[in-house]
């Protein structure tokens, strides 16, 4: 299905399976942290993405959900298995689905991308440590044998089978940003000599399994996305070239939509790191990308990173490149940002630069994450984000609710 340069931020958008989601404003996946001791979302999460449903959003993609209770990739991560009590589920998936909203769970295994203090030995497709300073916080994996790949396939398709007995209305595969499904599409961190690594038709394998054991679980009207790297912008990583054979691949094999992301924690493109200047703009940060995609595939794709105004927005919707706009930070601080985009057409939300006016403690705090979360727990207990948020207010306040360890965790 392509997109005509008439469609409009408020038009809406028909799957290929008949799925029909109300206009072209997409809810990427934020990390909420707001899982119980159990692993079941508090109650907060319904009130969280109920909000966000009045707001207008047409699509909403939850923070990352863990297939594995084994493998968390942060302490209050929610996981979706057998273990899992269904009620807290069906009460976000309901509050989702308010005002005529369509909402999917991100599915997602960390692989090593387990903070060494959850996990002493994590697992991934090679024995290969991550770099460029993570080594500190992460610990060397242990390679995984088949039959605990192919342990790990199934938990997808559960999860994803849990997740439509709940009443959402999809699920998206995390395939971006460094964790299991990434470190197998990469070179880098996948050098196996099995049918699961060498070759880029081998290295995709996994993915390719996950996406079709998940469809087997759940039948072909129920939408399943993905969200994939453009490419991983490290040396011997997954290529720009290798990403547009996987989205062809995927695209065969019947995926419903694709986000397209970049970069991993060794290399943070998604967070707007290294961006040029001729890509700020745009407000796009892989619009190049999606227009060339756009050339080999029919597949519904959306693009994620860096808008703030539905002036750039309509002219990203205008190339034809892209079918949805992808909007995460905006909407922590304005819920209403959707409805305002459609109704003005100069609408804009720019973000405040966060700052404690100390650089070390910037970073050590992981602003750019954690203040986020604050605003996503003010409106988890019915308040309002509040754009004047205290950043020190923010650091000490991560600090007493989870120790050190909070800022050692945070993923998107």
């Amino acid at each position: 299905m392509t997109t005509s340069t008439s469609a409009q931020l408020g038009s809406s958008f028909t799957l290929k399976n008949g799925q029909v989601v109300k206009n072209r404003l997409f809810k990427s996946a934020m990390s909420e942290q707001l899982g119980t001791r159990a692993h079941n979302p508090k109650p907060g999460l319904a009130n969280l993405y109920g909000r966000w449903a009045d707001g207008g959003i047409g699509l909403s993609i939850t923070g990352n959900i863990m297939v594995d209770r084994g493998a968390l990739g942060e302490p209050k991560n929610v996981v979706l298995d057998e273990k899992s009590d269904l009620t807290e589920f069906k009460k976000w998936a309901a509050a989702g689905k308010k005002n005529g909203s369509q909402i999917w769970p991100q599915l997602n295994h960390p692989g090593k991308q387990i903070p060494n203090f959850i996990v002493k030995e994590p697992v991934a497709p090679s024995a290969i440590a991550l770099t460029r300073g993570l080594e500190k916080g992460f610990n060397k994996p242990r390679a995984l044998t088949e039959a605990e790949i192919l342990v790990i396939i199934k938990k997808f398709a559960t999860s994803a089978q849990l997740a439509k007995e709940a009443g959402f209305t999809g699920v998206q595969i995390h395939g971006a940003h460094g964790y299991l499904v990434s470190q197998f599409l990469s070179p880098r961190h996948n050098q196996r000599d099995d049918q699961w690594g060498g070759s880029l038709e081998n290295r995709m394998r996994f993915v390719l399994s996950v996406y079709n054991a998940i469809r087997e679980q759940v039948g072909n009207d129920f939408p399943i996305g993905i969200k994939l790297n453009s490419a991983d912008f490290m040396k011997g990583g997954f290529s720009e070239e290798d990403s547009m054979q996987v989205v062809k691949t995927l695209a065969d094999a019947g995926i419903d939509l694709i986000e397209i992301s970049g970069g991993t924690y060794e290399s943070p493109s998604m967070m707007g790191a290294d961006v040029k200047e001729s890509t700020i703009q745009r407000e796009a940060y892989f619009l190049d990308y999606a227009e060339k995609v756009r050339a080999l595939v029919d597949t519904p794709l959306v693009v994620t990173g860096g808008f703030r105004s539905s002036k750039a927005m309509q002219a990203a919707l205008d190339t034809g490149a892209t079918d949805f706009i992808g909007v995460a930070r905006t909407t922590a601080v304005d819920p209403d940002f959707p409805n305002k985009l459609i109704a003005n057409e100069a609408h804009q939300q720019q973000l405040k630069k966060l700052t404690t006016g100390k650089p070390a403690i910037d970073k050590m705090a992981m602003l750019d994450i954690t203040w986020y979360e604050a605003q996503l727990a003010r409106m988890s207990k019915g308040k309002q984000p509040k754009t004047n948020l205290s950043e020190w207010g923010v650091f000490f306040g991560t600090l007493l609710n989870a120790g050190i360890y909070a800022f050692r965790s945070r993923r998107a």
